[in-house]
């Protein structure tokens, strides 16, 4: 009898135990860009955040369609047009347990270009401020006279000589949109002109949104008469991210000095609280709207 409860027991536990871990597997792109010609390599790598280095088997999809291949890298080799599409990855491995996995990576798109120019672009989005660096490459080498930049095929930039590389300075959220560019080259006395397939490009600001305020009712260690106030704001940059610092405001006036926590526990009193988040490396700072705390509730 003993047997067979610890029996059930393990069977219930195996049965309700979680098979999904909280990691997220995410893709880590080897090769320089995820825009190539036909005939060409790509690699991708999947990354799992796991601390312990814990042995993993990797599973592939494309599109939504399992690959067979579980290594750690995915080789995509002398690659044709029909290899385009949208890859992810998720982590597997056994435990005690049973098997658990991974949550699935954000899918990246690999595009596979037939023709013979093609516009490659940063594999992940750019920063606001940063410098946007692309590549009008040939399938091969012609001796180029021109490059043209588009956007939303509009003509954004021109240059003369051989090279190909195009930067767009400074990015703004205006810069966001579809890139293309044509190249021009002589050959046997004749001019041959080919503009490649438009290519996204996404442009992410380093604050999503406006910072807003929230509140908190004293209690516990905050005090009786005393109130948290949170500023919430998402910062968006790549690591290392210079630091944020935030600063809270009482009816326009600063309440102490900068801290670079985004709570600061105050006072209760009446009054319209602000707060600013702002990142002094690179002068950027926003300002969140002013709120109304008269008789305080929790939020």
């Amino acid at each position: 009898f003993l047997f067979f409860f610890l029996f059930k027991l393990k069977k219930d536990f195996l049965a309700c135990s979680p098979t999904v871990t909280s990691y997220r597997a995410s893709i880590e792109v080897v090769s320089k860009s995820l825009r190539i010609f036909s005939g060409e390599n790509v690699q991708l790598k999947c990354v799992i955040p796991d601390i312990y280095f814990s042995t993993w088997k990797y599973l592939w999809f494309k599109d939504s369609m399992q690959l067979p291949q579980t290594e750690e890298t995915l080789r995509i080799s002398h690659a044709h047009v029909k290899s385009s599409g949208k890859f992810s990855c998720q982590g597997k491995r056994e435990t005690a347990i049973g098997d658990i996995q991974t949550r699935p990576s954000l899918p990246v798109e690999v595009s596979v270009d037939g023709g013979w120019v093609i516009l490659q672009t940063p594999p992940h989005p750019v920063v606001v401020g940063e410098t946007l660096n692309m590549v009008c490459r040939l399938r091969k080498k012609f001796p180029i006279h021109e490059t043209i930049l588009y956007k939303n095929g509009v003509e954004v930039m021109r240059q003369n000589g051989s090279s190909l590389d195009l930067q767009v300075e400074n990015v703004d959220l205006e810069d966001e949109g579809m890139y293309s560019c044509r190249a021009s080259w002589d050959m046997e006395m004749r001019t041959y002109s080919v503009i490649s397939a438009a290519t996204p490009v996404k442009v992410v600001g380093e604050f999503r949104y406006l910072p807003f305020m929230k509140s908190l009712r004293g209690r516990g260690r905050i005090g009786v008469n005393k109130i948290k106030l949170i500023c919430h704001v998402q910062y968006n940059a790549r690591a290392p991210a210079p630091p944020i610092n935030f600063y809270f405001y009482k009816n326009d006036h600063l309440l102490g000095t900068a801290t670079s926590e985004n709570h600061k526990v105050v006072r209760r009193d009446s009054g319209w609280y602000s707060c600013r988040a702002k990142v002094p490396q690179l002068g950027l700072f926003r300002w969140s709207e002013a709120r109304s705390f008269g008789e305080v509730t929790g939020e």
